[in-house]
């Protein structure tokens, strides 16, 4: 099987797990009768775990080599805490098992991501074509396992998860295994002395974008459903960001041949700055919420992939590994940790136009420190 297809395999079962778990686990936790503080509590510990887990995994996947046995572990974990999971009774015993679950499964995506680029051999516009199937994998997953909880019992969400689970699993054991190809380790050496200040101002700009995106994912919802929309339009807004980032990781390559790295990254900050300008204080119109959520292409689809990229040319091939979980834990953990714990403290001392004004000034930050990347040559 060809090594796109195998990753995008990947890919599609590792999203949609990740569509089951987000939007379902919440419902399983209340379920299992615990209230609203210790759901939050227990969702939280997964992204506490991606701020130190992923720079640790990629530390050891760049020592010894060992990238895909870090994912296929990764998977394990997963699936195997899924196993334990109805067994664990009490709060304390959820929150341990899910802890557990999250420091050990959280290097596996930042390592796929580092494999993918290199299996591209330069080649950074492929990865839309391959990354769009992670997005097909979350609206399947969500669309299905609501369809399928309508009629079957919450209890049996384990279950469902765990099969996900499983097939990341099996889709890992087909990854590529280390590349033994790329630039001498000399080559490495003067890249990365080049491109300090590019890495900087590039995990600087990470951060501030996630920071944005974790206002969106905290109370989008819920600023919706205070404007009056249905639940139904709101699962509608959602699936249309998604959609659109779909866009964009079809048309990669050739968004990728016509401008720079520097440029999509800088533009991604600025339509986020629109975006959520937006949907702060006219989110109630039903046409610049539709724009708005069509900017998720550029906030989201093309600010990620130009990441991605712009990591695997700015950190040297022997630590490329490293390079990805870096900017993984500054940006969606740390980050996006920060951007829900700020948002909440701007909702409830001025509410949601407040909190989505925050994320258009984090944004901005991002748009002027991401200036320096012009000098990175990316």
């Amino acid at each position: 099987m060809p090594v796109a297809a195998r990753l995008a395999i990947y890919y599609f079962a590792h999203f949609a797990y990740a569509g089951a778990f987000m939007a379902y686990f919440p419902l399983y936790l209340a379920e299992r009768g615990l209230d609203a503080g210790r759901i939050a509590a227990v969702l939280a510990l997964p992204q506490m775990a991606r701020i130190f887990a992923p720079g640790l995994w990629g530390w050891v996947a760049d020592r010894w080599r060992a990238q895909r046995g870090v994912v296929v572990l990764s998977c394990s974990a997963l699936a195997a805490g899924l196993v334990l999971l109805p067994f664990a009774q009490g709060f304390a015993a959820i929150a341990a098992l899910i802890a557990l679950m999250s420091v050990l499964s959280a290097g596996g995506l930042p390592l796929v991501e580092a494999i993918t680029l290199t299996s591209l051999a330069g080649q950074s516009g492929r990865y839309g074509p391959i990354r769009l199937w992670g997005s097909l994998g979350f609206i399947g997953a969500v669309l299905a396992v609501g369809a399928w909880l309508d009629a079957a019992a919450m209890r049996l969400l384990p279950a469902v998860l765990f099969g996900l689970a499983f097939v990341a699993l099996a889709a890992a054991l087909a990854l590529p295994g280390a590349s033994t190809h790329g630039p001498a380790p000399a080559d490495d050496g003067e890249r990365g002395r080049s491109a300090n200040g590019g890495v900087r101002a590039l995990l600087a700009a990470g951060f501030c974008m996630a920071i944005a995106h974790g206002v969106l994912y905290a109370f989008f919802s819920l600023h919706l459903e205070q404007l009056g929309y249905s639940g139904k339009a709101i699962g509608a807004f959602w699936t249309l960001g998604v959609l659109a980032e779909i866009a964009v990781f079809l048309y990669l390559p050739a968004i990728f041949r016509r401008f720079a790295l520097s440029t999509i990254l800088q533009a991604g900050l600025l339509a986020a700055v629109l975006r959520f300008l937006a949907i702060a204080w006219a989110a109630e119109h039903v046409a610049v919420l539709v724009l708005a959520q069509l900017l998720h292409a550029a906030t989201f689809g093309a600010f990620h992939s130009a990441s991605v990229a712009a990591v695997h040319r700015l950190f040297p091939r022997s630590a490329h590994a490293r390079g990805q979980a870096l900017f993984s834990s500054l940006s969606y953990g740390a980050g996006g940790a920060a951007g829900t714990l700020l948002a909440g403290w701007a909702w409830g001392w001025y509410g949601a136009p407040a909190a989505f004004s925050l994320a258009a000034v984090a944004a901005l930050a991002g748009a002027f420190l991401a200036r320096q990347l012009r000098h990175a040559r990316i």
